[in-house]
């Protein structure tokens, strides 16, 4: 890994953990005849989410999610020259996670992927408000681009619990586009991956935007 920047390291290694713990639940649930539960996989995303923001926060600013960075960039706490090399390293990781999944659970059919029971464009509306809520929690409890600390990590992983219990059996609640790439591409199941790609990243900067109408100070420099 010599010449490899820390930050990409951690962002691969961050986003491999939280897509195969959260992937693998889901197909361990799948083959298991719920086994796991839907409660036990929200349990899992979150918390998933709160341990990798405490281990990775202060390295790479524990994004592990292209819509994530994208908006950070758009809101100009993040360099736009970082944006590709992150997403890079995130969605490397999140292949390799999903390679893995293959690899120990084959008998699945979707290894953890996200489909959805709804018609497409009101997943995208759905997908597009999840995001939108967790980039609101997102921007407001981070330190610059970086989510650290006690209450950046309960608060965003607990978001992302919540939005997974409830919203979960209808879209899977991706929020993260490279979450849903992986296993579409591991899988070969790409329906309706495009709005699991277009929904969050539209969401995330919304979220951004909306800062100004709440907040006074400089929340971003692009309002």
């Amino acid at each position: 890994m010599e010449g490899i920047k820390k930050n990409y390291i951690a962002e691969a290694l961050g986003t491999f953990i939280l897509v195969f713990c959260g992937t693998a639940s889901m197909a361990i649930n799948e083959i298991l005849a719920g086994a796991v539960t839907h409660v036990g996989i929200g349990i899992t995303w979150g918390f998933i989410v709160i341990a990798m923001i405490y281990a990775f926060g202060e390295i790479s600013g524990a994004h592990f999610n292209p819509a994530v960075t994208i908006a950070f960039a758009y809101a100009k706490k993040f360099p736009w020259k970082e944006v590709p090399k992150y997403i890079f390293f995130q969605t490397i990781g999140a292949v390799v996670a999903s390679l893995l999944v293959l690899y120990l659970f084959p008998e699945s059919e979707t290894l953890g992927g996200t489909r959805t029971i709804l018609v497409w464009h009101k997943a995208f509306i759905m997908e597009f408000l999840l995001t939108f809520f967790l980039m609101v929690v997102i921007i407001n409890v981070s330190t610059g681009s970086k989510e650290t600390g006690l209450m950046a990590g309960m608060a965003i992983g607990g978001v992302v619990m919540l939005e997974a219990l409830f919203a979960g059996p209808v879209t899977n609640a991706s929020m993260n586009p490279a979450r849903s790439f992986a296993p579409a591409l591991v899988s070969g199941y790409w329906k309706d991956l495009w709005l699991y790609i277009v929904a969050p990243i539209l969401g995330a900067l919304v979220a951004v935007v909306s800062c100004k109408w709440v907040k006074d100070d400089n929340c971003c420099d692009t309002c």
